[in-house]
C-alpha cells in the first residue's frame, strides 16, 4: 500500500505543515495543492510536491504538475486557472488532457472527491479557513491496486467520516 498526503489553501501557515508532515512520517508523498502564501524555498514546504495558487507570488511555483505517484498518473493544479469555483468541467479537460488518474486541486476551500469520467478528483479543503464545514482538513490517500480511500482529516487528527470514500478505478 502506498499512501500519499494532500493539503491546500494553507494561507500562511507553517507550523501546522511541519506538525502534519511529522504525524505523517508514514506517507510516501506530500502534495500542496496552492495559496500556502509561502517562498517557496521556506522550510515547512520541504519535501511537498508545490504549485502556485492565486495567493502564492514566489514566481519559482509552477501553475501545475502532472507526474506519476504511488503508481498512478496524477494531475494537480491549485484550481483558479481553471474557474473550479464554478465548474469541474475545465478541470476535467484539462485532466483528460493530462490522461491523469487522479487529479488534485484547491482554491474553493470546500472539502470532498468525486469520480468525474473514471478519474478521480480530490479538493482537500483548507487547513485554515475551511468553506461548508467547520473543521480544518487536509486528506491522506491510500491506493493499493486500484482500490484508492480518500480519507478527510481534521486538523486535529480527527477522521471525518462523512466525507471519506473509497473508489476503485477502471
Amino acid at each position: 500500500m502506498m499512501k500519499a498526503m494532500i493539503i491546500s489553501d494553507s494561507h500562511g501557515l507553517t507550523e501546522e505543515l511541519i506538525i502534519l508532515k511529522k504525524k505523517h512520517t508514514d506517507v510516501d508523498v506530500c502534495i500542496h495543492c496552492g495559496d500556502s502564501e509561502l517562498d517557496i524555498s521556506h522550510e515547512s514546504l520541504a519535501s511537498f510536491e508545490l504549485v502556485r495558487g492565486n495567493c502564492d507570488f514566489d514566481p519559482q511555483f509552477p501553475n501545475a504538475i502532472t507526474k506519476e505517484l504511488l503508481g498512478l498518473r496524477f494531475f494537480i493544479t491549485h484550481g483558479h486557472l481553471y474557474n473550479v469555483k464554478m465548474t469541474l468541467m475545465n478541470l476535467a479537460y484539462k485532466a483528460e488532457e493530462e490522461q491523469a488518474e487522479i487529479v488534485c486541486f484547491g482554491h474553493s476551500h470546500i472539502a470532498g472527491s468525486e469520480m468525474i469520467g473514471g478519474r478521480l478528483f480530490i479538493n482537500p479543503g483548507s487547513i485554515r479557513l475551511p468553506k461548508g464545514i467547520h473543521e480544518k482538513t487536509y486528506v491522506l490517500l491510500e491506493v493499493q491496486n486500484r482500490e484508492i480511500k480518500v480519507q478527510f482529516y481534521s486538523l486535529e487528527g480527527n477522521l471525518l467520516k462523512s466525507l471519506s470514500k473509497t473508489y476503485h478505478l477502471e
